[in-house]
């Protein structure tokens, strides 16, 4: 199905946040915490970084049991039907209009957003004893946010086939380099695919998970984990915690959002599906 002028528009709007590489804000974002940066290198060691790096690698690779995932689809369908979208079920979804669905997804950035700051701000008292803790518990939230949005454009992401998609929009938020953004969206592409055929999304990568997804991991802990050295600073972490932690909800929410809309977008290309009203 055709697009239309606004959702074309929307389409020019994901090629160029592609195209853009690390947004602004994250360039901000690094200049402030060079100089926490600076101070958690002299004050942590080489083994607290390797221990961090491996409670990130960890909490990605023992995405093995969805139901252990803390989304629940009748949360987004509650939320949807307040906002007089009334579906069924999840995948009804697709068949409202994006700008609709679009109010529905930005509703989940701020709740997300505040609750990881809060777990960082708490887990910031320990110092380098809590982030091995911290980084699953941010990830928890972060898998549940990516799900929530990927539920309010009507694509469901409970099972093990969404880990591709999922760990796509955690490397975005970490890196946010164009590279990421284009290799994330080639995996809305085979999404996409799929969904409009009917057929179940696997990847583009056969193998295990760990097999398929062994080098995002580094890359993330590589991109989020000298961010969250800062909590070891006495005092300070607490107030690093918080901050790291709502900055990287923030970008994981913004990179799910523009990720979904560009499958939707895909989906109704290649189903010739459209709004139902």
């Amino acid at each position: 199905m055709r697009l239309s002028a606004e959702e074309k528009r929307v389409r020019r709007e994901i090629e160029a946040w592609q195209r853009e590489g690390a947004p602004w804000a994250t360039c901000a974002f690094d200049w402030a915490m060079q100089p926490v940066d600076w101070a958690a290198q002299q004050a942590a060691g080489p083994e607290v970084l390797a221990r961090a790096e491996e409670a990130v690698g960890d909490s990605l690779a023992r995405l093995s049991d969805a139901s252990k995932w803390t989304y629940e689809p009748e949360d987004v369908l509650e939320k949807a039907r307040s906002q007089g979208l009334e579906a069924d079920d999840v995948p009804a979804l697709r068949h409202r209009a994006l700008d609709e669905l679009d109010e529905l997804a930005r509703s989940f950035f701020n709740q997300n957003a505040l609750l990881a700051a809060l777990e960082g701000g708490s887990t910031g008292l320990g110092g380098a004893v809590l982030i091995v803790a911290d980084v699953p518990l941010l990830f928890t939230i972060g898998f549940r946010l990516i799900q929530q949005i990927g539920a309010a454009y009507g694509f469901p992401m409970r099972g093990p086939e969404a880990r591709p998609l999922v760990l796509s929009a955690f490397n975005v938020a970490a890196s946010g380099t164009s590279a990421a953004k284009a290799d994330a969206l080639r995996e809305i592409s085979v999404a996409a695919s799929s969904f409009a055929g009917g057929q179940p999304y696997r990847g583009r990568v056969s193998g295990t998970f760990e097999r398929q997804n062994r080098h995002l991991p580094r890359e993330i802990a590589k991109n989020l984990v000298g961010r969250k050295l800062g909590q070891t600073i006495p005092v300070a972490g607490a107030a690093v915690g918080a901050g790291v932690n709502y900055w990287f909800a923030r970008q994981t929410a913004q990179a799910a959002f523009m990720l979904f809309r560009a499958l939707w977008l895909d989906w109704k290309e290649r189903s010739g599906q459209g709004a139902r009203g």
